[in-house]
């Protein structure tokens, strides 16, 4: 798919032939790429339950390997877990975190705006009385189902005393989805800031890295657990003036097909498209055509 066009400085061209295009370059229903250690690899067909049908995505593959369920088929008949979402302050972690509540979820949400965990706070406290937010991962824990964060993923000691947090409290996760990600301003990558370049590489990245770290070897003891790692459409092509976020995203590609190599059996890790989205990074990219999309809430 050549997408070179999509992100380009300044004016991106008539909005109808952007419209056109960009449905015709991207695909936007989720695509979904499963490693795990004995199967080797899977990509395209099966469901994802944790976002509800919008976020179901049925394929035909040549691969001839089954892919398992992540989350059940239906809300109803899905097992009440404990999911871990990074970057729940705005976006996709934000619909996500207050769709696994009203499904009957405990969700453990970590994100760097004060402000709006404690706004998505008060969401889930009308979803659900069990919403307690805390301005640190190693305070103590309230006694709830539910905790938000003020945590960055790119710091490792935070990361890491978030896990001593929830390994104390009980509080493990079942499922993890990496979904904190940020994106460069477009520009060519020789006009790109250092600080700019590393902001992106650390986020989206090295969180994942961080959180792997001090979470997967609790998996791993408990012999169960699933990783969602987000991706892109970009981390599997390229496009002008955001080399840094394709750069990110071709590593989640690689880090969680390596990783999959290094699991035992009972564990999963998955890195997920979810296709165009109307959220702040894509109109930091696409501009007023990022209304053109489907917005988080009905992902």
């Amino acid at each position: 798919m050549d997408q070179s066009w999509l992100c380009r400085a300044g004016p991106l061209g008539p909005t109808n032939r952007r419209s056109r295009t960009i449905n015709e370059a991207l695909e936007t229903r989720p695509r979904l790429t499963l490693w795990t250690a004995r199967s080797g690899w899977w990509s395209g067909g099966g469901e994802l339950g944790l976002c509800g049908s919008a976020a179901t995505t049925t394929r035909t593959t040549t691969a001839t390997k089954r892919m398992p369920t992540v989350a059940g088929m239906k809300a109803e008949a899905a097992p009440r877990k404990t999911v871990l979402v990074t970057g729940v302050s705005r976006g996709l972690g934000r619909a996500l975190s207050l769709e696994l509540v009203r499904r009957g979820h405990a969700v453990i949400g970590c994100a760097r705006s004060r402000d709006k965990i404690q706004a998505l706070q008060h969401e889930l406290m009308a979803v659900s009385p069990d919403a307690s937010s805390s301005s640190s991962s190693s305070s103590a824990s309230p006694p709830s189902k539910h905790l938000i964060i003020d945590l960055d993923v790119r710091s490792d000691s935070g990361v890491q005393a978030l896990a001593k947090l929830l390994m104390e409290t009980k509080r493990l996760p079942d499922i993890i989805v990496n979904n904190a990600g940020t994106i460069n301003k477009n520009n060519k990558i020789w006009e790109v800031p250092a600080e700019e370049f590393d902001m992106v590489m650390d986020t989206n990245v090295k969180g994942i890295s961080n959180i792997i770290r001090h979470f997967l070897p609790h998996m791993i003891q408990r012999k169960h657990g699933i990783i969602v790692n987000m991706s892109s459409g970009w981390g599997r092509s390229a496009a002008a003036e955001v080399a840094p976020y394709c750069a990110s995203k071709w590593a989640v590609e690689g880090l969680t097909k390596s990783v999959a190599k290094e699991l035992p059996q009972g564990l999963a890790i998955v890195a997920l498209s979810p296709g165009v989205i109307n959220t702040d990074m894509l109109a930091s990219c696409f501009g007023s055509s990022a209304s053109l999309y489907q917005t988080p809430e009905t992902w």
